[in-house]
C-alpha cells in the first residue's frame, strides 16, 4: 500500500491548492473550507477546484465532491479512462474515506447506545443508520426519512475539548449532507455548521469544523491500494 500521508509538494501554483498527489491518472488536493468543489450556478459561482486544477492540469476530470463548507482531500482522475475507473469504484463503495469534525456538546460513547462494530480492523465504532432524503421545501436541506436513501456512517470519538467532541467518521454510504445531518440527528450539530446547526453551535466557529482527512483508493493503473492523509487544523 502506498502511503502518501505528507504532501509531496507544498504547491500553490495555477491551482492555488495544496498538490498532495500527482501522477499519470490521479490528482489530489486539499480543498479549503469555502471553495467550491464544481462550478456552480451563475456568473459568481465559476471559481472552484476543479477549473483551478483544470488552469494547470486540463485534462483533469472530477470523480466525486466535497460540499462547498467542508475542507479536505479531493481526488480528481487524469482522462476519461481513469475517471471511468475511479467513478465506479466509489460507486462500488470500493473508496475509503476518514473525515474529522467537532461536534456541539459531549457526545455518549458508541458503547453507551448499544453493540459496536470491528471495521479495517479497528474496533469501538458505532454506526449511524438512519435513511436519507431531500427537505423539499427546505432545499439544498436533506432530512432523515423512512422513506429516504439508505445511508450509514460510522463513527468514534477521538477526544473531548471543552464543550465539545472531537470526532472521526466513515461514511459507508455518500448521500448528500450525511455527515452533517447524521450528527445533527444525535443531537449534535457540527460547530459552524450554517444548515444544520442552531445558533449556539454556528457561533462558536467561523467555519464548519468538517475535513476529509483519510482518502484510500485502488490505483486504476497499476491496481496498487493508495491511501493519503491530511490533518484537519482546527
Amino acid at each position: 500500500m502506498t502511503d502518501a500521508s505528507l504532501p509531496l509538494d507544498p504547491w500553490a501554483g495555477p491551482a492555488g491548492l495544496p498538490l498532495v498527489h500527482v501522477d499519470a491518472d490521479c490528482l489530489l488536493v486539499v480543498k479549503p473550507a469555502g471553495l467550491l468543489s464544481v462550478p456552480g450556478r451563475g456568473p459568481d459561482k465559476q471559481d472552484c477546484a476543479a477549473v483551478r486544477l483544470q488552469a494547470a492540469y486540463p485534462d483533469a476530470l472530477v470523480v466525486h465532491r466535497l460540499d462547498m463548507a467542508t475542507s479536505g482531500l479531493l481526488l480528481f482522475a487524469r482522462g476519461l479512462a481513469a475517471q471511468r475507473a475511479l467513478s465506479a469504484a466509489f460507486e462500488r463503495g470500493e473508496v475509503r474515506k476518514r473525515y474529522q469534525a467537532v461536534v456541539q456538546g459531549r457526545m455518549k460513547p458508541p458503547e453507551a447506545s448499544g453493540p459496536t462494530q470491528e471495521w479495517e480492523g479497528e474496533p469501538g465504532w458505532g454506526l449511524i443508520d438512519m435513511p436519507l432524503m431531500a427537505d423539499w421545501p427546505q432545499r439544498p436541506l436533506q432530512k432523515v426519512d423512512p422513506e429516504g436513501r439508505v445511508s450509514r456512517t460510522l463513527w468514534r470519538i477521538l477526544a473531548y475539548e471543552s464543550d465539545a467532541t472531537r470526532v472521526e467518521l466513515a461514511p459507508l454510504t455518500g448521500r448528500t449532507h450525511q455527515l452533517r445531518v447524521h450528527l445533527l440527528a444525535l443531537g449534535h450539530p457540527i460547530l459552524g455548521d450554517a444548515l444544520y446547526g442552531d445558533p449556539g453551535a454556528r457561533e462558536r466557529s467561523p467555519r464548519l469544523l468538517l475535513h476529509a482527512s483519510q482518502l484510500e483508493i485502488t490505483h486504476p493503473q497499476s491496481g496498487e491500494r493508495c491511501a493519503w492523509e491530511s490533518p484537519a487544523l482546527f
